[in-house]
């Protein structure tokens, strides 16, 4: 098993092949409920706390972790979710 630094050493060697910055298109369905979760997951994995000492998204480029969050955001969307996720972030901060 690799430690964190060489696993982060080949997850940016793998980020830096040629072509990986190109944009595709992407057509799926999905259900609702796989959306909300997805998007939970996004969230959540991108608020982590700095405990996880295998973090491999400290080396990833703010700029993909906006997009990151901007299509999760996007997903809640187009399946009508963003008031009802809103709603559900409130009820478990309380």
């Amino acid at each position: 098993m690799l430690n964190s630094t060489d696993a982060g050493k080949v997850f940016d060697t793998i980020l830096s092949i040629p072509g990986m910055n190109e944009v595709v298109k992407i057509d799926f369905k999905i259900s609702r409920k796989n959306v909300l979760l997805l998007s939970s997951v996004i969230e959540r994995g991108l608020s982590a706390k700095d405990d996880d000492k295998s973090n491999l998204l400290d080396i990833v480029p703010k700029d993909s972790l906006q997009e990151l969050t901007a299509f999760a955001v996007d997903c809640l969307q187009k399946a009508g979710l963003t008031e009802l996720n809103e709603k559900l972030k409130s009820l478990n901060s309380k």
